[in-house]
């Protein structure tokens, strides 16, 4: 049953409820009742959006929040419709509980929140400002109850397995899809033509490939780019034919092959669980719910809950994608790196986690806000809440270097003063301004560049 609240209330509630961790894998159902059936029999939860989120993670986040609530004969099916699923199960009184899931593209979600068709959209990129203000009567959708990053996504840049080539730049992909690069010896690749796929234009990874790729470049999507519904049916494709080229989610990369891609100063990437994880890797992306920011069935909140808990994201990386747990990585120093940087990379960890920033500020996103609970919960298992946690912030090359310099540092200090109140004591914080940059200096790869890292010896 649907209720409403204030968007302040509301996301305190939400926000609360999923930073507590209502399921732990293995763990019994964690709702004392579970949420009432709708008056008319309809579904308990529609998803729309996303072919990206619905077309596997979706289903098994559904599926699994009906076995976190102890329902039996748990079932994804076709629902009738090409990349439409329903996932039933059965309840305690033989009731049949339904889930209806349509992958058609991040911008169809969107409009079922606003025709009222949809509880959640799911949505492979941010929401556009055109979409924030058409839903405006809703309530803020950019606001921590609306906006719920759920994985991370890495976007594949893919070729044929007996593709030569191995890295490319942002500069060379872009010139590639524009159909200014028609050869692959014009990369040093054999002498085999170009055959552009492409994601179709309702797709959200399209629109990310576009704003990170394409639109960087000042450039457009050749017109003789064969182009996909489906993420699985593009790789499938491009596994198939040798001059082959296309863009994927990292979760259908399938028998295709992911190459390293560069930007600006960085090192050329491969989409590893690591760089999309802490989201360095430059074609790496959130994945979304969108949720009304005011009026939310308590389906759609358990729903939510569960997607944040460590059931759920257990699920998000057993479906392919990155889940925001957080692991402790090892780095190789370079000789690249400032002195302090090597002396990390030698001694200590990195985790898997960075907080990000708006523009010229030290203010957490919504990622951040969750991450710091995941942080706080980690450090504590690991029994690492004092002084072993070291903090390095980051800017963008843009304006007075000073001013990035002191920026980096006060942003790193905000993540410390939000780990203080959980009782973490950071070992020490620095701040390396414009430093090691993960990406170009474009409006996209600022927004990477602008971090706080974790690391713990």
């Amino acid at each position: 049953m649907a209720f409403s609240a204030s968007a302040d209330t509301l996301g305190k509630r939400v926000l609360r409820s999923a930073l507590l961790g209502l399921f732990w894998i293995g763990a019994a159902p964690a709702f004392s009742a579970m949420p009432a059936l709708p008056a008319d029999d309809g579904p308990v939860l529609r998803i729309q959006g996303s072919n990206t989120v619905g077309a596997k993670l979706a289903p098994m986040l559904v599926a699994g929040l009906f076995e976190a609530q102890g329902l039996r004969s748990v079932r994804i099916a076709p629902a009738g419709r090409a990349n439409e699923q329903v996932v039933s199960a059965i309840d305690t009184s033989g009731h049949t509980l339904r889930a209806l899931i349509a992958a058609h593209g991040t911008g169809t979600g969107f409009s079922g929140l606003q025709d009222g068709s949809a509880d959640l959209a799911a949505a492979s990129r941010p929401i556009k400002s055109s979409e924030l203000d058409g839903l405006a009567g809703l309530g803020d959708l950019r606001s921590a109850t609306a906006e719920q990053i759920i994985a991370i996504d890495g976007l594949a840049i893919i070729v044929h397995p007996g593709n030569r080539i191995t890295s490319l730049s942002v500069e060379q992909v872009a010139g590639l899809f524009a159909g200014e690069i028609t050869n692959w010896r014009e990369l040093g690749g054999d002498d085999l033509a170009v055959e552009i796929h492409a994601r179709d234009d309702q797709s959200g990874t399209y629109d990310t490939f576009k704003e990170l790729v394409l639109a960087a470049q000042s450039k457009t999507l050749a017109a003789s780019a064969a182009r996909y519904e489906s993420n699985d049916q593009l790789s499938k494709m491009i596994s198939a034919r040798p001059g082959a080229l296309g863009f994927v989610g990292l979760a259908s990369v399938g028998g295709s092959k992911a190459l390293a891609i560069a930007d600006g100063d960085s090192n050329p990437m491969l989409p590893s669980t690591a760089l999309v994880a802490t989201e360095d890797y430059p074609l790496s992306r959130r994945l979304f719910f969108y949720a009304n920011p005011t009026q939310q069935s308590d389906w759609t909140q358990a729903f939510l809950a569960f997607v944040h808990s460590t059931a759920g994201q257990a699920i998000v990386a057993k479906s392919g994608y990155i889940g925001q747990a957080i692991e402790a990585i090892g780095m190789t120093a370079g000789p690249s790196m400032p002195p302090s940087y090597q002396a990390l990379a030698s001694q200590a960890q990195r985790l898997t986690v960075n907080f990000r920033f708006d523009e010229g500020s030290a203010r957490l996103d919504n990622k951040a806000l969750r991450d710091l609970s995941r942080l706080i919960d980690y450090l504590q298992h690991t029994d690492k809440t004092m002084h072993s946690a070291v903090l390095v912030g980051f800017g963008d090359a843009r304006g007075d270097p000073a001013r990035t310099a002191l920026l980096s540092k006060l942003r790193a200090m905000a993540v410390r003063r939000e780990l203080a109140r959980g009782g973490i004591l950071v070992k020490e914080i620095n701040g390396l301004g414009d430093e090691l940059p993960v990406a170009s200096n474009t409006l996209s790869g600022r927004v990477k560049n602008r971090r706080v890292e974790v690391w713990v010896y």
